[in-house]
């Protein structure tokens, strides 16, 4: 068969009646056939779905630790969530609900899922408050992971201890972590940190509850565990420090390698005399700053 005669049959088949090719009626049939299903089912899922039955109207609220959620009206809540969202149990888009949820100031995270047939299962993590972020005129609240959020002061439980922070903008996590890190150091003081500052050098100071201010300064400018070892010192020396002037020290310094510096009750906050240099290896020294007075004691 020559290549004429092989082009020509070919456009033949192309062109032909498909009735006068049974195997191509058939298949064509079985896929018409397929389609026409198809679009029927589509058809009756669409009117399902529009049906009044399938329009949201339950809203279950439930918390994600199992424990009570304090901060949050929950009809008002509910009221507010079911207003903006559209769409019914089929067609409604779970992340606008999560981020209607997640719009309030004290939810940290919520996972939605569908309810049969009308209905929406909420689960909400509440934040957990752990003290107020920033400035008194500029207030606001961090959460147990170093998060901020704008949550009300005037909304916390009376029995919350309310530890004040602040730092630079973003440096909520940094502080978070001085915070942990340091809550546990002045334990035999019995002692808990009311506040805790993060300069914009990022040196950091700490107020205890017994009154006491510490002064750590920049934590990368120190040996790694040199501020754990002056802690230490501290509460070694402290019994003496405490009879020889008993609760009159305000402040401590903890900024020198071999000693630390105390501000007695009284003392101006900037004293006039040069900053004191520690610098003798083998006795520990207290520097003593008061109002009528500053000198070096040496204990050893």
């Amino acid at each position: 068969m020559t290549m004429m005669q092989r082009i020509s049959e070919g456009i033949g088949f192309v062109i032909a009646p498909v009735w006068n090719y049974p195997e191509r009626m058939q298949e064509i049939t079985r896929w018409l056939m397929r389609f026409f299903i198809l679009a029927v089912v589509l058809s009756i899922f669409i009117w399902l779905s529009q049906q009044p039955v399938f329009t949201l109207k339950q809203l279950h609220i439930e918390s994600a630790g199992n424990q009570d959620l304090k901060h949050l009206q929950l009809p008002a809540v509910r009221s507010q969530v079911l207003d903006k969202v559209q769409g019914n149990f089929f067609s409604v888009r779970l992340q606008d609900v999560k981020n209607a949820f997640e719009a309030f100031p004290w939810v940290r995270h919520a996972s939605v899922r569908r309810a049969w047939p009308n209905g929406l299962i909420v689960s909400i993590e509440e934040q957990k408050p752990l003290g107020v972020w920033g400035k008194a005129d500029q207030q606001k609240l961090i959460n147990v992971h170093g998060e901020v959020f704008d949550g009300s002061i005037a909304e916390l439980d009376e029995n919350t201890p309310i530890i004040e922070f602040s730092g630079p903008d973003g440096s909520s996590k940094e502080v978070l972590r001085l915070y942990q890190k340091a809550s546990t150091w002045f334990k035999p003081w019995d002692a808990e940190i009311k506040s805790l500052t993060l300069s914009d050098r990022y040196a950091w100071h700490i107020k205890l509850s017994n009154g006491v201010r510490i002064e750590f300064g920049r934590e990368e400018e120190q040996a790694k565990g040199a501020l754990e070892q002056r802690v230490a010192q501290l509460l070694q020396y402290w019994p003496q420090v405490q009879q020889k002037w008993p609760n009159r020290v305000d402040a401590v310094d903890l900024r020198y390698a071999n000693g630390f510096a105390v501000h007695i009750v009284g003392a101006p906050t900037k004293p006039s005399t040069p900053v004191i240099k520690v610098e003798l290896p083998k006795a520990y020294q207290i520097a003593i700053m008061s109002h009528d007075e500053q000198r070096i004691e040496e204990w050893k």
